[in-house]
């Protein structure tokens, strides 16, 4: 029996003493490890055999490195870039306004969620408009923000809440209305007020729906800041792209695009974290 014990602790990870969980459900879950650790494998991998084509292809010119760039073109453009010491200026430029931008979409956003849930009437009134916003294409309101707020960085954050302020909104209210209606009535009956039901029920029962807003206003705060970038800036990363399509640097614009990809990923890695430590599954 100790030995069988023994057995189920090494399989569970635990150092001696009783195992805390069957040998079952120790099998499962090295099962389980042992898949994660697969996937990821798999991933690194597929990661290297398209770098490792991608290098090939171009070394071998079967397609011009000129139009395609290669990863070693562009390791040496972001070496060059650092050591001139226009990196992280750059960096830090789009960095800031993608932050602030997403912080100020996703406050306002839940906070009009939020009043919007409260009042039904200022719901039903406001709704169909939100929804025309949503679908204006933002772009369109580039010469209509320069005007407002010049070619500075107050305008490219402008741009960035316009993004992702509506997205904000509407899964917010979306988490708010999805709460279960039976659970409300019950807490009506045993006399609760408006604020108690929010506070009690509909924030927590919430918090998914926060997570998944959360999810996708950081691919809307990189979007609109990029998009702002375009439309007028002298610096950042989306400024880069554009003076390196304006003067066929393509190695320049495949460098900030790869850039770009690995700030996006590690600012959606803080989000997963966040679910995991707040969303109990």
């Amino acid at each position: 029996m100790k030995n069988e014990q023994k057995k189920t602790a090494r399989l569970c990870g635990a150092r001696g003493g009783k195992p805390p969980y069957s040998r079952e459900h120790c099998l499962f879950l090295k099962k389980r490890r042992r898949e994660s650790v697969l996937v990821q494998a798999l991933r690194f991998g597929l990661l290297l055999v398209i770098l490792g084509v991608w290098e090939l292809v171009a070394q071998l010119r079967i397609v011009d490195p000129f139009i395609i760039s290669s990863p070693s073109r562009i390791c040496a453009t972001i070496a060059d870039l650092a050591a001139n010491g226009t990196l992280f200026y750059h960096i830090g430029t789009t960095l800031w306004e993608t932050l602030a931008g997403f912080a100020i979409a996703v406050v306002l956003g839940t906070l009009i969620a939020l009043l919007l849930w409260w009042s039904e009437r200022a719901r039903r009134v406001l709704e169909p408009y939100i929804v025309v916003l949503n679908s204006l294409p933002k772009i369109a309101l580039g010469p209509v923000i320069i005007v407002w707020f010049g070619t500075g960085s107050t305008a490219i954050l402008f741009m960035t809440v316009l993004v992702g302020i509506i997205v904000a909104i509407m899964n917010m209210l979306g988490g708010f209305a999805a709460t279960d209606p039976g659970k409300i009535l019950l807490l009506r009956s045993m006399g609760a007020s408006k604020f108690q039901i929010l506070t009690k029920l509909v924030l927590p029962s919430s918090i998914p729906a926060f997570i998944g807003m959360l999810k996708i206003c950081v691919g809307m705060a990189w979007i609109g800041s990029i998009m702002g970038e375009y439309i007028s800036s002298n610096a950042g990363l989306g400024y880069l792209i554009v003076y390196g399509g304006q003067v066929f640097r393509l190695d320049l614009v495949m460098a900030a695009t790869v850039i770009l990809c690995v700030l996006a990923a590690g600012m959606y890695a803080l989000v997963a974290l966040a679910e995991k430590l707040l969303v109990k599954k």
